[in-house]
Order: C-alpha cells, then sequence, then structure tokens
C-alpha cells in the first residue's frame, strides 16, 4: 500500500481548487445548483427495514425514499466501523487512503475508558489522526467554492465541524466538553430537528444551494426509545433488549420524514439529491441491551458492511428497486460532484451511479476491516484484521497482518449462501488466487 506523503497531499488540495475552479458543468448540472442532503443511519443492520422485508419493523419513510428513488438492495460501505466509515463517506476515500482506520487511538490508561481523564488523553493522541485527515478535501469543502453552505448534525469524529469544511454544524470537538464523536451534535433527532430547519430557512433566506449531513445516533445505542415505541414492539420480540431495537430504527425513520417532509414543505423536493446509507451494520444481542453480537459490527460479513444506498433526485435519477448492481459508499463522493458538475478528484476510486454505462460495467466492491484502536498514523496495515473484494457470485475475506495467523482465508457463494456458512475456499483455489490477486492489485493503487 503506498504512503501519502505531505507534498501528495498538498497537490491533491491544490488539484481540488484548480477542480472546482475550472471544471466545465455537465449538462445535467448546468442551471440551478442542486441542494444535497445525507441521511446516514448509524448501527443497522441491511434487512432491518420494511423495504428491504423485515417483518416486524416498521420503515415507512425510508421506504417511500426507497420506492421514489434508485435503491441498490445490494450497497456496501468502506468498513464495519462508524469513524473510518463516514470518513469515507465525506472524502470519497477508503480508509487505508484517508488514514482513520479505527476509531480511537491505542493507549494505556489507568482508569475507566471513555470518562473525562480518558477523553483528554485520547484527544492528544487523536490530533495526529485529524492532522493527517485534514489534509484531504471533504466535500463539504469542494461545495464551498461553488457557494454552497453546509450544515453538519449528528456523528462527527473529526474534531469541530469546521475542520471538516462545514460552513455551520452542531459539533463543537471540545474533549473537555465530552467532544469525541459528535457532543453537542448527537441531540438532532433525538431531540428534534430544529437545528437543521433553521438552518435550512436560513439558505433559503441567503439564496444559497445547501448540504445537510444528517447523521442522527439513531438506531445506535443507548437503546432508549420513547415508551410507546418500545411497548409496540415488545408482544412481537423475543427480548426486551431486541424489542428497544427495533423500536430505535422506527424512532429513525420518524426522524427522516420529518426531515423530508420539511423539503417538500419548503418546495425544495424536485431540486434536491437525497442520499441515504447506513455506517456499519448490527445485529442486537437478545439477551444484553444495547450489545451486538459477533459477526455484525466490526466484522467483515454482510451484517457488518452490507447496506442499502439509496439516491433520490425527481427528474434526474429515475426509480429503481436495484437487486443486481453493486454500489459502495464510495460512490456517494463521486456522484455528489457529478450532479453539481464536477470531476471526481484524483485519487476517488468511486463511481457517478448516474452513468449508467459505467454503472453496468462495474463488476467488483472492495472493502475492509481494522482494529477498533489504531497504533499509530504509520502503522495502519498493523491493524487491518481482513480486506474483502465481492463480486457476484463471489465475496472473499482475506486475513490481514493483524490476524493472518488465526484467521483462514473465506470464499462465499453470496447469491445462494447470503448468511455466509459455507466457506469454499478449499472447493475453488482458483478464484481464491484470482481474487487475492485483484485485491492485492486494488491495494496497491
Amino acid at each position: 500500500m503506498k504512503k501519502t506523503s505531505r507534498i501528495r497531499s498538498l497537490k491533491w488540495v491544490l488539484m481540488m481548487c484548480i477542480l472546482v475552479s475550472f471544471t466545465k458543468m455537465t449538462s445535467y448540472a448546468q442551471g440551478e445548483k442542486p441542494n444535497i442532503i445525507y441521511i446516514l443511519s448509524d448501527d443497522q443492520s441491511w434487512n432491518d427495514y420494511g423495504f428491504t422485508g423485515h417483518p416486524h419493523i416498521e420503515t415507512p419513510n425510508i421506504d417511500k425514499l426507497a420506492e421514489e428513488g434508485h435503491t441498490f438492495t445490494r450497497g456496501y460501505v468502506t468498513a464495519p466501523l462508524c469513524s473510518p466509515s463516514l470518513a469515507s463517506i465525506i472524502t470519497g476515500l477508503y480508509p487505508y487512503q484517508h488514514g482513520i482506520t479505527g476509531n480511537d487511538p491505542e493507549f494505556a490508561f489507568e482508569g475507566k475508558r471513555y470518562s473525562n481523564d480518558w477523553q483528554m488523553a485520547r484527544s492528544r493522541l487523536y490530533k495526529d489522526y485529524l492532522d493527517e485527515f485534514q489534509k484531504h478535501p471533504t466535500i463539504p469543502m469542494v461545495l464551498k467554492k461553488l457557494g454552497y453552505l453546509s450544515f453538519q448534525a449528528g456523528k462527527w469524529w473529526g474534531g469541530n465541524y469546521k475542520e471538516g469544511g462545514f460552513t455551520h454544524g452542531m459539533t463543537h470537538g471540545d474533549p473537555s466538553r465530552g467532544g469525541r464523536h459528535g457532543d453537542v451534535g448527537l441531540k438532532i433527532g433525538r431531540e428534534g430537528m430544529d437545528p437543521i430547519f433553521d438552518f435550512m430557512d436560513h439558505a433559503i433566506d441567503e439564496d444559497k444551494p445547501f448540504f445537510v449531513w444528517y447523521a442522527p445516533f439513531l438506531p445506535h445505542s443507548p437503546h432508549n426509545p420513547p415508551d410507546s415505541l418500545l411497548q409496540k414492539y415488545l408482544p412481537l420480540a423475543p427480548t426486551k433488549s431486541v424489542a428497544a431495537y427495533w423500536a430505535m430504527c422506527e424512532w429513525f425513520d420518524i426522524t427522516v420524514g420529518q426531515l423530508l417532509d420539511r423539503v417538500e414543505e419548503k418546495g425544495l423536493s424536485e431540486n434536491t439529491l437525497v442520499v441515504f446509507v447506513t455506517d456499519n451494520g448490527w445485529i442486537q444481542d437478545p439477551n444484553v441491551p444495547n450489545k451486538y453480537v459477533e459477526g455484525s459490527k466490526q466484522a467483515p460479513q454482510d451484517m457488518g458492511i452490507r447496506t442499502p444506498i439509496i439516491y433520490k433526485w425527481p427528474g434526474k435519477i429515475k426509480p429503481k428497486m436495484d437487486h443486481s448492481n453493486l454500489t459502495s459508499s464510495i460512490d456517494m463522493a463521486v456522484t455528489t460532484m457529478a450532479a453539481v458538475g464536477l470531476d471526481p478528484l484524483p485519487d476517488m476510486q468511486g463511481i457517478n451511479i448516474m452513468d449508467k454505462k459505467t454503472l453496468k460495467k462495474r463488476k467488483v466492491i472492495y472493502s475492509q476491516d481494522f482494529a477498533h484502536d489504531m497504533k499509530g498514523v504509520n502503522a495502519k496495515e498493523e491493524t487491518l484484521e481482513s480486506r474483502i473484494l465481492i463480486t457476484s457470485p463471489w465475496k472473499i475475506i482475506v486475513p490481514g497482518v493483524a490476524n493472518k495467523d488465526t484467521q483462514e482465508v473465506l470464499l462465499y457463494d453470496i447469491l445462494k449462501d447470503p448468511l455466509e456458512e459455507n466457506n469454499l475456499a478449499d472447493k475453488h483455489p482458483e478464484v481464491v488466487k484470482k481474487l487475492t490477486a485483484s485485491l492485492d492489485n486494488w491495494w496497491g493503487k
């Protein structure tokens, strides 16, 4: 894997400025610039929606969004953990490129993890990672050059919202006030939607196009839904902890409905690109509240990295329930840039999903799984647990440095075996060889 040097990063920023200043607008982006809204679920399995077939969880608002947009049911994220996954969404880069491979730096601490003292110690060490990450252009930075206002609400690991290029936001990033991964921003959704609504009104008053990052702490733990929702699911779920998680999923859906209703009320729907994705998967432990089971979050299995990805843009993106094409969260940045008339930045590996020819040619999706804690800015491979490749019908999981001595290569026919129960690596060594070579080639980019 090539290491990104300081010179290369500075060159990248310069290239971004050149692209934003001089790139010719494409035909579908001429005229009025679209508003853009990212809706990001937090810790939710790909099949925990009404439209993906869950027998009990009700998500009518997201179901409606899925019906009205191009919905990829075979979507994947770049990592099964929130911080690296979200960093990929905002930059269009894989974790091995942007450098945020885990949630926290690894360090010895005599005391309680997540305490105030731990937060302060973490912040000092995490600064090195933020310094590297902030060398990369983000979508808000790109859009700002085009006159956009942008608003950060919810989960955000990148310090103060301004450091991510947002013009407006909620997260202050002060570790002395709990600024690890969102602080004040985590109130959005759980305590109402007014900050986003006020921002939208401000953008309208200023006659500016806007970008909204809506990443609520939902259905993320603590699973403390409104009692009316909990009571609704208690008779349906096997345990109270499962009922609480299901209720959280519907609570999230309610807030999505509030946001989309406001867009409609303001007459903005026709000129707004809405993109929906989940940062990583989740399977609720039936016996332990607020806990996931092995093989979901932080795991390379589909229950950790698969997600529906939805793009809605009336008149520009034709509604389709797409069960065949593969897509990745890495495509969101490239597609967003295309929507405003820009080419992707040099190191972006995603595609514009609105380009039907390119979408049809896309046959391979990549992902990666790193340890929760990072060992150093220049020690990414030490915490690499696995690299993943998906190409119908195959999915391969190749062990990384961190567990190469304990994990075997896993090969699944993901279409026939969606639960990944039958490892076919020994039966198809030629497939393993071919797909591993493809992974190695990608990893070297």
